[in-house]
């Protein structure tokens, strides 16, 4: 039986969730988002709220990557303004809820500028170009220790209100709450938080792949002479990509910081980064919203796995953790593009046709 009604009008197919098996499938996955802080563990928690970010920020990469077709690996500098803008900012007394969004709009300020050079540059020219961003974000960074902190790092309080300024990361917000007789620590609170803001990005994402400029983005992808022909401009469509692929990748940097708690420039913030959400949105599904959702996902639970299997072969277990679990997942990638280029995606479309077509083989 066929997942959705048939699309008479442009109103049925810009509906959100107009299959039964995704409104069910989003009912359970609320569920589930809701029980999971009251069972799971400290560590358990933090692996969440790392998958949570992840998805921001490969949702962030699908804008301009997978929907807009500009390849760049200059992720990691957005994902650092909007980290030490709340590390600052923090550090100032200013309160979470302003420097999460304010740390995207630092990142799109930047990625309104680098926009431009997207009009002439494609492929692997812009891809060089956006990796001499995160060398430039990263100089300016280390330029004034006063300020960030410079190679020693700095701390990432997090204020629930306008506070004075501390040089302690222990805010009231980090302690442990008690409601009702039921202690709320720390990365549970987190995990409400970042939950909120990845279901509101998700949202955000499916609703832009439906609206008039994500489909013009798509347009721009698949080629753009010929959407201008058919009344798209490129230019702007370019420049809007990377101002809304680059606040939200603000966002996930300010998420990752108060996970953090603390921040150095490099780690996390180099090559590798950029090259990791590549290899997310790749993974998922690239140009889908499925994809921005499985592939962080896919990412984070396969990332130990990786890590235990390289232990365990000759010549990769000679490498570290980290060059193990990059190396592997490099594998897995090129594996993909050869034999499923549609990622989790195309895995979920075959098994879903095949349940659809049960019990016939056809």
């Amino acid at each position: 039986m066929p997942n959705r009604p048939l699309a008479a009008d442009y109103r049925d197919a810009r509906r959100l969730w107009a299959g039964r098996w995704e409104r069910r499938g989003l009912i359970l996955a609320i569920v589930a988002a809701i029980v999971f802080p009251m069972v799971a563990g400290h560590n358990a928690l933090t692996i969440a709220n790392l998958t949570l970010i992840a998805i921001v920020g490969a949702s962030a990469l699908m804008i301009l990557t997978g929907f807009t077709g500009q390849i760049s690996l200059g992720h990691a500098a957005f994902l650092a303004l909007g980290a030490y803008t709340a590390a600052v900012g923090g550090q100032a007394g200013l309160p979470f809820w302003l420097l999460i969004p304010a740390g995207g709009l630092v990142a799109a300020a930047v990625g309104l500028a680098v926009g431009p050079f997207a009009l002439r540059l494609e492929g692997l020219y812009l891809a060089i170009v956006t990796i001499g961003l995160i060398f430039l974000v990263n100089h300016v960074l280390l330029s004034f220790p006063d300020i960030t902190g410079g190679v020693g790092g700095i701390g990432v309080p997090m204020h629930l209100g306008f506070a004075e300024t501390e040089g302690s990361v222990l805010t009231p917000f980090s302690e442990t709450w008690q409601l009702g007789g039921i202690a709320i620590g720390f990365e549970q609170k987190l995990y409400a938080l970042y939950a909120l803001i990845a279901l509101a990005t998700v949202l955000g994402l499916r609703n832009l792949a439906l609206s008039d400029t994500g489909r013009a983005m798509m347009a721009v992808r698949d080629h753009d002479l010929a959407a201008a022909v058919m009344g798209v401009n490129p230019a702007r469509t370019k420049i809007t990509a990377f101002g809304v692929s680059s606040f939200v990748a603000g966002v996930a940097g300010a998420m990752f910081a108060y996970q953090q708690q603390y921040l150095t420039v490099e780690p996390p913030f180099n090559l590798l980064l950029s090259v990791q959400y590549i290899a997310m949105i790749i993974l998922g599904g690239i140009g889908t919203v499925f994809g921005a959702i499985a592939g962080p996902v896919a990412f984070v639970v396969l990332t130990p796995l990786m890590e235990a299997l390289g232990r365990q072969l000759p010549l990769i277990s000679e490498l570290s953790s980290s060059q193990q679990s990059t190396l592997l997942f490099s594998l897995l990638v090129i594996v993909f593009l050869i034999f499923e280029p549609l990622g989790l995606y195309g895995v979920w479309l075959r098994i879903k046709r095949y349940f659809l077509a049960w019990p016939f083989s056809y």
